[in-house]
């Protein structure tokens, strides 16, 4: 609405932006953005997809208006961190360098307001495939990349029946038995890591699954993304976490049929830690 004040946080976590993808919903994270502002706000990888921007140039003026967004809150005194993932590696060569006051890193330690600590890191580290199977990682990409386009398909089906955005990709990939077991192991191996760096918890991305749960007495909390669900995860000021679903975004031409502007509807869902 018209002059609403931000929700404010103690800290935002996003991540899997994936701008420079013809799937990233640059409308809906420029929404929130604008709805939501925090002290900390964590980049939590594939931020910029640098692997479909290599294959094809695809940079429409929404994916600058995201980063102008977020340049716009760090000149506002947010503190914001960028992990870097593995669309967006190349980020990787740049940790501890600012960038119009974002700073670039691999992982981080997070302390909540209530003390407990978190690793937060994009998560890809940890997946075999991307580092052991390189091209077959590649093939996935343009298996994803297929899904997505049904996905549009279903997307521009359902608003024009009225209906709220969906996730077909999102729901298939929670009913193959494969892509369950692997988000399963995936939890495991970075709550593991969790124990290891001697933290209460791991906030991560990558698999695009937002969920706030326990795993290995660590608590795994994965942000999920900005392609399929349109979630972020908040830090309240006492060190509560919680899931923000922001998928409801209708994009609307104004009278002069120039520019979209994303008109806000009903869109604070949440989902409780």
């Amino acid at each position: 609405m018209p002059g609403q004040q931000p929700r404010r946080f103690r800290t935002i976590f996003i991540s899997d932006l994936h701008l420079g993808s013809k799937a990233a919903k640059a409308e809906f994270l420029i929404d929130f953005l604008r709805h939501h502002d925090a002290d900390n706000i964590y980049l939590v990888g594939d931020i910029v997809d640098g692997w479909r921007l290599r294959r094809s140039w695809h940079w429409p003026q929404a994916h600058n208006d995201v980063v102008q967004k977020i340049l716009r809150k760090a000149r506002k005194g947010a503190s914001i961190t960028y992990i870097a993932g593995n669309h967006d590696e190349f980020a990787r060569q740049f940790q501890g360098v600012h960038f119009g006051g974002i700073v670039v890193a691999d992982s981080v330690i997070h302390e909540a307001a209530d003390g407990r600590r978190y690793l937060v890191i994009h998560g890809d580290q940890f997946d075999t495939v991307v580092h052991n199977a390189r091209w077959l990682a590649y093939l996935g990409d343009h298996a994803y990349d297929a899904a997505m386009l049904a996905n549009r398909a279903i997307a521009r089906l359902r608003h024009m029946m009225g209906l709220e955005y969906w996730s077909f990709s999102s729901w298939a990939k929670l009913r193959v038995k494969k892509a369950v077991n692997f988000i399963g192991s995936f939890q495991k191996v970075l709550a593991d890591e969790a124990k290891r760096c001697g933290v209460e918890g791991v906030i991560c991305g990558h698999i695009h699954h937002a969920v706030i749960e326990k795993t290995s007495d660590v608590e795994y909390i994965n942000t999920g993304d900005w392609v399929e669900s349109c979630t972020a995860v908040v830090e309240h000021f006492d060190g509560q976490m919680e899931i923000l679903r922001w998928s409801h975004v209708q994009i609307e031409a104004p009278p002069s049929g120039d520019v979209l502007v994303p008109i806000r509807i009903d869109a604070r869902l949440t989902e409780a830690a």
